[in-house]
């Protein structure tokens, strides 16, 4: 079977064609500047080379069917027509109480618009998606996943906060986490790399780049994870100030007479490591700015480094013991200098990177120090594998 994965964001429509008898990827490609001026489609056939054609896409059922005319066209398509699109996987961020990936119907329709409050940036261009391949693709079916799924299984000690119960539930407000497919992919990936099955190991996966998770994972299911309510908790992140004190949200807001939107902005945009740093968001920046001397640059770097050791150390705690570490993401994918730092003294935990096998970058690799209790793994994640895998199996069940 062949399948159509769309991950719609507010401007953009990335996607992938797999072709699932043996997992290949037939063709990706991006829509960017949906409308706005400067509209691009770059398509990429596998073995061939990259289309660029620009165009007037103002809205994402423009965008969703120039992906497919792209993916059928005589010269650089890599299908006949349509009707060998097996099913579409969308990539939903929040997926409120789900905890599997569903078909798409009217009521799973319904239930995404509702979570658009919680996650407007994301479940809104999501639904776009569904809509327009609702109108392109009327027979094809679709499948819903959600980042937060795979974060269902956590207990509730883990997931409720304190405040009052009854608003809470009210407003369903909890701990949803994020980054699921992708913690859920590379944990799968680090059972089979370290020989034994997932459901008998102590994981802890870091989804470490510009947005930034860490997931304790027991017996093959998320115990806690770092992110909460919305992506903003947990770490210090790219712009995200991650956790903070609550009351200097309102002592902010009250001293330099900023509106909800305004600190929603600051914490979310102009936070984190940029605002620390004041250099850059990207870590690149600020490897290179600290090797320049830059003082504020250094602070940002050990206030991250700092929280993920944190992290680690609660969730080996929560886990009563730890059989596997895992770095993926943009950033634990791609620099050994923070991949070295967090594990930097945490022997205790029997953790021992490799300096040697440290320096890779964005391949699998197990990093392990001869003598590590825990087996450390480099690993690309694949969330559109995941998607597709979980959209298979979806459709397979009916």
């Amino acid at each position: 079977m062949k399948i159509l994965i769309l991950n719609c964001g507010s401007s953009s429509v990335k996607y992938q064609l797999f072709d699932m008898t043996n997992e290949t990827v037939l063709a990706r490609g991006l829509v960017e500047r949906i409308g706005l001026s400067g509209s691009v489609l770059t398509h990429r056939p596998a073995g061939k080379d990259k289309v660029v054609r620009e165009a007037e896409i103002g809205d994402h059922k423009v965008a969703v069917r120039l992906c497919l005319e792209a993916l059928t066209d005589g010269e650089y398509g890599v299908i006949k027509d349509y009707g060998e699109i097996g099913a579409v996987g969308h990539r939903i961020v929040h997926g409120g109480e789900f905890c599997d990936s569903v078909l798409i119907t009217r009521e799973t329709k319904a239930i995404i618009g509702d979570l658009v409050k919680l996650a407007p940036l994301h479940n809104g261009p999501g639904l776009l998606g569904i809509e327009a391949c609702e109108g392109i693709l009327p027979s094809t079916p679709q499948v819903a996943v959600f980042d937060t799924a795979f974060h269902q299984t956590m207990p509730p000690y883990a997931y409720t906060y304190s405040l009052p119960y009854d608003l809470c539930r009210r407003h369903h407000i909890r701990r949803y986490g994020f980054h699921g497919t992708s913690h859920k992919y590379v944990a799968l990936r680090a059972a089979g790399l370290a020989g034994r099955p997932l459901a008998e190991l102590k994981v802890i996966t870091c989804h470490l780049g510009n947005g930034s998770s860490i997931t304790a994972i027991k017996n093959g299911k998320s115990l806690d994870t770092s992110m909460g309510f919305t992506p903003l908790a947990g770490l210090t992140m790219g712009t995200r100030c991650g956790d903070i004190d609550p009351a200097i949200v309102t002592f902010l807001m009250e001293k330099e007479g900023l509106t909800p939107a305004d600190m929603d902005q600051l914490m979310n945009r102009r936070s984190g490591v940029l605002g620390v740093s004041g250099v850059s968001s990207d870590f690149r920046d600020i490897e290179d700015a600290m090797a320049g001397g830059n003082e504020r640059a250094r602070l940002a770097w050990d206030i991250f480094v700092y929280a993920v050791k944190k992290y680690i150390g609660a969730y080996t705690a929560a886990l009563n013991g730890l059989d596997v570490l895992v770095f993926t993401a943009g950033l634990g994918e791609n620099s050994p200098a923070v991949r070295e730092a967090i594990c930097r003294d945490m022997d205790y935990l029997g953790i021992k990177v490799d300096a040697v096998k440290n320096q890779v970058r964005g391949q699998e690799k197990d990093i392990s120090a001869a003598g590590s209790r825990v087996r450390i793994f480099v690993i690309p994640t694949n969330e559109e594998l995941m998607i597709a895998r979980e959209t298979l199996a979806v459709v397979r069940a009916g």
